[in-house]
């Protein structure tokens, strides 16, 4: 193990680097061609599993086929579509509330004024929105415009945090602040996704496969206390 610190712009560019060895490049693509269909399914994704949110996602646009459709629906009526993502009732008002802005603040459901702004005007535009925080915001942001901001959700936390990048008290919000600096621009897309893969795969919560992995030369394994012998 190396003793070289990686909380700086040199550490995380080696991560990086070894990474890229294990996982390969990801080429960028947008996930989702409507916007506002992104920021509902990014929303839908909180606190559950990406298959929770994904069939949340799909029985609320069977049942509400537009927008519009949903912007007229009541609470409840949104719940009863989602209720297989997770802590229906709250993600419906979040969505009600939602819609109800945008159609107010741009005249129409939809949220394609977002190309029209810089990246640092998208980002403050997404903060204002109730229930949009800076996960939800940098997701929407990275995966479907393609601009350079770094999320961090529960695997870049753990693993970044194992690995010294994030201080071990750091919240989440100021987790985002750090990584957005960082890291940077021409990698925010390809080093989350492999952390993401990484954490999934390898930096497990429990027991993470240390022995098996392509940083564990340089890793300092802040915070792990028993390993797996790299047994799936």
């Amino acid at each position: 193990m190396e003793g070289q610190s990686l909380g700086n712009r040199k550490g995380v560019i080696k991560v990086d680097s070894l990474l890229l060895r294990c996982y390969g490049d990801r080429i960028w693509e947008a996930h989702f061609p409507d916007l506002l269909d992104a920021l509902i399914q990014t929303l839908l994704s909180q606190n559950t599993s990406d298959v929770n949110s994904h069939r949340a996602f799909s029985q609320l646009k069977e049942r509400f086929p537009t927008w519009e459709a949903a912007g007229g629906a009541s609470v409840n009526e949104i719940e009863r579509a989602i209720r297989s993502g997770g802590i229906s009732r709250v993600k419906a008002e979040r969505i009600k509330v939602l819609l109800d802005i945008i159609k107010r603040e741009n005249g129409s459901y939809s949220l394609e004024n977002l190309r029209d702004m810089s990246p640092d005007e998208a980002r403050y535009y997404l903060d204002d929105l109730p229930g949009v925080g800076p996960k939800t915001a940098a997701v929407l942001l990275l995966f479907n415009l393609n601009y350079p901001f770094f999320p961090v959700d529960t695997h870049v936390y753990r693993v970044g945090k194992r690995l010294g990048i994030i201080p071990t008290k750091a919240s989440v919000e100021k987790a985002h602040a750090l990584m957005d600096r960082l890291v940077p621009d021409d990698i925010k897309y390809r080093l989350h996704v492999n952390l993401v893969d990484h954490g999934r795969r390898i930096c497990v919560a429990r027991k993470p496969k240390c022995p098996i992995c392509c940083l564990n030369r340089i890793c300092p394994r802040i915070g792990v206390k028993e390993v797996s012998g790299g047994n799936a």
